[in-house]
């Protein structure tokens, strides 16, 4: 399990750098499902215009982003459920997205779970908890030493490269370029990777 001191000891953006190769698990009813983080993007709080605390936003919809660092923050888009994990102090509201993971464990309960198979099964951040069959709010607010779900202490493989670059769908607002999605180069995970640029090989590990 990953300590909390984890997600606080440096800045949002390099904490979501040194998730990459981090090993997300989940108990769920039918088993121990998970992967490998692949693709994370780093959202920096009341000044980044793509943020949902942006201005010091608060409501009860985003109150995890407010708590202490490992604090799961869950949301839906379009029916599409969404993994943040809150970083830094208390009322200091910035968090990671996690966009994608390579599967390690129980790959066929999550092809059962979505009805897919290869890299569509987690190649995005709904794909992903669906994929989980995380399917509620039911998680959100809690920390995350205290639920079904876990991350490794440590990275069980290392990036050869990793990749900054804008983040996905965001158009508005002066921050809509800055680099803070991160991901695994050449990882086919990737959500958006082209094929041509995925190593089969290595997967872009070390």
């Amino acid at each position: 399990m990953i300590a909390t001191s984890f997600f606080k000891k440096d800045s949002t953006d390099i904490i979501t750098q040194n998730l990459l190769g981090h090993e997300l698990t989940y108990n769920s009813p039918k088993g121990i499902i998970g992967g490998l983080i692949v693709e994370a993007e780093a959202y920096m709080g009341i000044e980044d215009t793509a943020a949902h605390s942006f201005q010091g936003h608060s409501s009860p919809a985003n109150e995890a982003l407010y708590a202490q660092a490992g604090t799961i923050y869950i949301y839906s888009i379009y029916g599409h459920y969404m993994l943040d994990v809150a970083t830094q102090k208390v009322n200091e509201p910035q968090g990671i997205l996690i966009r994608a993971l390579q599967p390690t464990h129980g790959i066929k309960i999550m092809e059962q779970n979505r009805q897919q198979k290869g890299v569509n099964l987690t190649n995005g951040p709904g794909k992903l908890m669906a994929a989980l069959g995380i399917n509620s709010l039911e998680l959100n607010l809690c920390p995350l030493q205290q639920t079904p779900l876990d991350i490794s202490n440590r990275r069980v493989k290392c990036p050869q490269k990793i990749i900054a670059a804008p983040r996905v769908n965001v158009s508005q607002g002066t921050w809509h370029d800055r680099p803070l999605r991160f991901y695994v180069a050449n990882n086919p995970y990737v959500s958006g990777i082209k094929k041509r640029d995925c190593d089969f090989q290595t997967n872009g590990w070390q």
